[in-house]
Parts: C-alpha cells; structure tokens; sequence
C-alpha cells in the first residue's frame, strides 16, 4: 500500500505560525448525527429602526447616528480595551505575569444598508470599505502608544456577532498579539534565509501547483491554504509584498474590493445561506522594526461543515493536542472554485 495525502492521515504545518493540524481524509465517509444548527432566515428590511447601527437610529448609550450614506465608523460602545488605563505590571515569583494595557475599539459599519453583507454589495461599495480600513488604520499608527492594529469581521450568530447590520471592528492595542508576535517572527526567519518574503514563496508555490487557488486577479490570490484548520478557511494574499494595507496602490484597492465580493459570493453560495466567518486582516506592527519580511494578509475562518446547519467543533483532540480537519484543503478549494460568482438570491 502507498501512502496517499488524499486517504490516509497525515499532519501539515502552518510556516506563519509554526502551528500543525491533524488532516483525516477518510473521516469524510462517517455519517453525522450530531448537533445542526437552525437555519437562520435572512430576510431583513434595508433600514430597522430597532438597530443600533443603522443610520439615524439612537445607539444604547443615547448617542445619534448620522444619516450616513457608505461607511460609518464610530468608538465601540462596549469596548474590551481603554484608553485611559495607569500604567501597572503584576510579577510573582518565576511563573505569574500581568501588565496593563492600552487601547481604543471602533465599529464600521459597512453600509446603511441593514440587509446587505459584503457578498451582496457592489464593488464600488466594498472599495469604500477598504479605502475606510486605510483611513483609520493610518489614524492609528501615527500614535506612537499604539502597537498594533486588528481589523477584523465576524458575521453571523454563531460567530458571536450581536448586531446583523453589515459591520466590521478595529481593535488598538498597546501590546502586540500573539498570534502577531508569531507571524513577525516566522516571516524575518524566513525572509533573512531566503531573501523573499515567506508569502511571496507561497504564492509562487501556490500558482505552479494551482490546485488550492479558489479564485484571483491582477493583484490578490485566494487559497485554502495547505494547513488550513477550518473545514473552508482560506488566504488572501497580495501578490506584491507589502507590509501595510496603506501601501496599496488605487488599481490594488480596486482589485482587493473585488476580490472580497468573489470570495465572500462563493461563500454565501456554498450551502445557499448567508455563511458565517471570522475574517481578518494580518499586517505589521505599527512601531519599532517589525516590517522585515512582513507581507499583509487576510485570514477567513468560517465554521461550516457539510451544510449550512453543520458546523465544525473545536473540542477534545483540537483543544487539548492540536487542531484536526476531515476534508482536505484541496477538496475544499475545489468546491469553492467551482462555484458561481453571481449570488444564489440573484440566479
């Protein structure tokens, strides 16, 4: 018997993160009985005056929307980091660690428009949405107590989103995270050694082996990557490296627009449902000399499994050993590259 990355189990490794993922192909034959979810019906009107974000509506701390007409971005009601907090650090023997920190939380509301999501907009609107992302990630990194900037979406419910009006977030934080601190460090490794960004390899990698390409144009790529731990998670990758999302040129914003209706569409698409993900984009930090070798990236990580009402669990194995996947990167990239860029409420 030969072994088969298509059959037979296997593990692959993250290069961003050095992370693995357990890859069992066969697991795809077993039938399920486990838990679905309800389908949610997406039916919403273009304005509610019951929602927090649509324009001219009072938010829950009293305060007014303007009748905006594209995007809308305002300080988070609610936010998880302030920007007010004292200076403070907690040490206790060799083990217990604490530090204080800063930042600030703001919402952008993608569009007035309360039944739309990026998939259903145009890309005229979605490029207002990246030109937004520019604005106020450049806002940011001119303030020196600012270390990095994520701008992020989650869509749907079970992803924990609590408000269904198209709406993204940007969280400023005095601190670089995690998973950040793990990326820069693997792309200047990667880029002191080989001389080219680790990302600009993989897309050159990518595109002669084509067979986990989901879409791309002039500018951007979309992969499911080869150590993709969410059943359809894929990457966006500028095919030119660069280190901000700043950096873009106008025919790159343009592209990059584009190629979010495409991908997000084929999504939507998939299960015939308004399909649920966390997305974000992944750039350097802020200050100090953390650009060498980064090249920004978006990262889609969306749950669904086998139909709009199975989702994947991240439990047991995946939380106490390392993640695990059934159907392989390129099986899901190939659903996704076969799909319609027209979306199913249109057909």
């Amino acid at each position: 018997m030969f072994f088969d990355f298509n059959e037979h189990s296997h593990i692959r490794q993250n290069p961003l993160t050095g992370d693995w993922v357990m890859v069992s192909p066969h697991r795809t034959k077993r039938p399920w009985q486990g838990k679905t979810e309800d389908i949610v019906k997406d039916s919403r009107p273009e304005h509610d005056p019951n929602c927090y974000l649509c324009a001219g509506n009072t938010r829950a701390n009293g305060e007014v929307n303007p009748n905006y007409t594209d995007t809308y971005t305002f300080q988070n009601d609610f936010a998880a980091l302030q920007s007010d907090v004292p200076n403070g650090e907690i040490k206790k023997g060799n083990l217990l660690k604490a530090e204080s920190v800063k930042g600030e939380c703001r919402v952008i509301c993608f569009s007035p428009r309360h039944d739309l999501t990026l998939a259903e907009m145009t890309t005229p609107e979605i490029r207002k949405v990246v030109d937004t992302w520019i604005s106020e990630f450049e806002d940011f990194r001119q303030r020196e107590e600012i270390q990095y900037v994520q701008i992020f979406e989650n869509k749907g419910e079970i992803m924990g989103c609590s408000n269904p009006h198209p709406h993204g977030q940007i969280w400023a934080s005095s601190n670089i995270p995690v998973e950040i601190k793990k990326e820069t460090k693997n792309q200047r490794v990667h880029f002191r050694t080989y001389k080219k960004t680790l990302l600009e390899e993989y897309v050159q990698l990518e595109t002669s082996e084509n067979e986990r390409i989901v879409v791309e144009n002039d500018n951007f790529i979309v992969v499911v990557p080869f150590w993709a731990t969410w059943p359809f998670e894929t990457l966006l990758v500028p095919k030119r490296a660069m280190a901000y999302i700043s950096e873009m040129t106008e025919v790159e914003k343009d592209d990059l627009a584009d190629i979010v209706r495409r991908l997000t569409t084929r999504y939507d698409n998939l299960f015939s449902t308004s399909f649920p993900y966390s997305a974000g984009i992944h750039q350097a930090p802020t200050q100090g000399d953390n650009l060498e070798g980064w090249h920004w990236h978006i990262h889609f990580y969306p749950p669904l499994l086998r139909s709009a009402t199975v989702k994947k669990f991240m439990v047991g194995y995946e939380l106490l050993a390392n993640p695990q996947r059934d159907i392989t990167p390129e099986r899901a990239a190939e659903q996704l590259r076969n799909l319609s860029e027209t979306h199913y409420k249109h057909n």
